[in-house]
């Protein structure tokens, strides 16, 4: 009887947990909105149901989906000390999450993409910019979830921690853009951001494909170091070379993958000249299951 009033007793602790975390979590990602208006200065209301803007709609959309992959970073189900601690620590480590995922849009915009700018072509109904702004901040979420999970503790060698592995996790997206670029231009005698500029959604989803699966490896990166807050520049420097392997494994089995999948096709000619959303959906599902199956592996 004494073990069956513990039980429940620990029930309700564990349920009132799981209430602070879900109310913080909900009340991040409604502020979205707010903060997507705020920052942009946009009435969201008018771009999403009265101009039906469906690009301003996918770039909110990517953001929201950020949000909640960053979140679920910080719910890793251990309880804290007392439901304050939870609360604060909660909170913390969730506005860590929207300040790295602005602060990863802002790097993309900048670094990444700088020929355009990427707010004004969303708010002109650029569905491929739209696209690409989605998958970049959640790119940015899956390592910024991958730096939560690693981390442990709250304090300043904490958060110093996850911004080092944020700041890794920028670099490769650069470099990957980068690659990527020189890639397309070498093909096609036009630059990348001037073509995805004039709306070309099958390359927006094909580079997309490219973003995800490079932030997936990164946190595959992850598995490999150990975390000690004694020792937090040697972990990231560790985490960085990892990255840059991983990174370099999974465009080589991506490449593998896609030359079998779609063998006979000419991958170039048809999302690169015909525009084929199709091919261009397939081959980011195959550079996902690539990057799935590397994260798997190194668990």
């Amino acid at each position: 009887m004494n073990e069956l009033i513990t039980t429940l007793g620990q029930s309700g602790d564990i349920a009132i947990y799981l209430l602070i975390d879900m109310a913080v979590a909900i009340a991040l990602l409604g502020g979205i909105r707010f903060t997507m208006g705020f920052i942009g200065n946009v009435d969201t209301k008018d771009e999403l149901s009265g101009k039906d803007n469906f690009a301003y709609g996918i770039s909110m959309a990517g953001a929201v989906a950020a949000m909640g992959i960053a979140l679920s970073g910080a719910i890793t189900g251990e309880l804290a000390g007392s439901y304050t601690i939870e609360l604060l620590g909660m909170f913390a480590y969730g506005l860590a999450g929207l300040i790295l995922i602005k602060a990863g849009r802002y790097i993309h915009d900048k670094f990444a993409l700088p020929a355009f700018n990427k707010h004004e072509l969303i708010l002109n109904r650029n569905i491929s910019v739209g696209l690409v702004d989605a998958a970049s901040v959640i790119a940015t979420a899956i390592v910024v979830r991958a730096s939560l999970i690693w981390v442990e503790g709250l304090d300043i060698n904490t958060f110093i921690a996850i911004v080092s592995a944020w700041i890794v996790s920028q670099v490769m997206l650069v470099l990957i853009t980068r690659i990527f670029e020189w890639r397309f231009s070498h093909n096609n005698g036009t630059t990348f951001q001037a073509t995805l500029e004039a709306g070309q959604i099958a390359l927006a989803i094909r580079y997309s494909g490219y973003l995800i699966s490079t932030a997936m490896s990164v946190t595959a990166a992850s598995y490999f170091i150990y975390y000690d807050a004694a020792n937090i520049w040697l972990g990231v420097s560790q985490w960085a070379i990892m990255s840059l392997i991983l990174m370099v494994c999974l465009t080589v089995l991506t490449t593998i993958a896609k030359f079998i999948v779609l063998l006979g096709i000419n991958r170039r000619e048809e999302v690169e000249d015909q525009e084929n959303i199709g091919i261009a959906t397939i081959e980011l599902a195959i550079s996902f299951s690539i990057a799935l199956l590397l994260m798997a592996l190194m668990t």
